[in-house]
């Protein structure tokens, strides 16, 4: 297929996803702020997966304002602990802090993905995983942290569960492809409709 389909997003993982798949991408990271856009809509009564829509749908619109044409694909994804909206963790005390308030609870990943095309967003899905975290010992949080080092800084949850961040976990309900950030069945579905990806 000679279709261009662009990525908008700096995650290797979604990007790693993708090729696994035999989809031929190219990567271009939005420039949003993505801070912004979250305090843009603060106050709106907007649900966690809401705001993971919203802000895939801003990196996708972004992206696909400068190439005429190519199917944008943006992804985000929000972590929910109750009420609670969770970002990535500032440094290492911080992740220390979020898995011990993680440990002996569920919590929800929401993961939006969204197809833009010449700035308009075409197609939108999100999924949504619950994960429940064992009783994490004090101690055994901090050997982990220190075993994966700074990984765990570039996750919401303060773990990669294709990694040690297994460990932690008593159960999970939902697929691999949505907790790592990708709802990737849908969206192959929606391509092979487009007819950007063969099917």
């Amino acid at each position: 297929m000679t279709t261009n389909i662009i990525l908008a997003s700096a995650s290797p993982f979604r990007a790693r996803m993708l090729e696994d798949a035999g989809i031929e991408v190219t990567i271009e990271r939005p420039s949003i702020d993505e801070r912004a856009v979250e305090q843009a809509v603060a106050g709106a009564g907007l649900r966690p997966d809401d705001l993971a829509q919203i802000l895939a749908e801003a990196k996708a619109v972004d992206v696909s304002q400068n190439h005429p044409g190519a199917f944008v694909i943006g992804c985000d994804q929000t972590l929910s602990l109750g009420e609670e909206l969770m970002h990535k963790p500032a440094d290492m005390e911080d992740a220390r802090r979020r898995l011990l308030k993680l440990s002996g609870r569920t919590h929800q990943l929401n993961s939006a993905v969204v197809i833009a095309q010449d700035g308009e967003a075409i197609w939108r899905h999100v999924s949504v995983a619950s994960l429940t975290m064992r009783d994490l010992d004090p101690g055994f949080v901090g050997r982990h942290l220190s075993a994966v080092g700074d990984a765990a800084l570039s996750s919401v949850g303060a773990y990669q569960i294709e990694g040690r961040g297994i460990q932690l976990f008593d159960k999970i309900e939902g697929d691999h492809f949505t907790i790592v950030g990708l709802p990737l069945l849908p969206l192959l579905a929606k391509l092979r409709e487009l007819g950007a990806i063969d099917g």
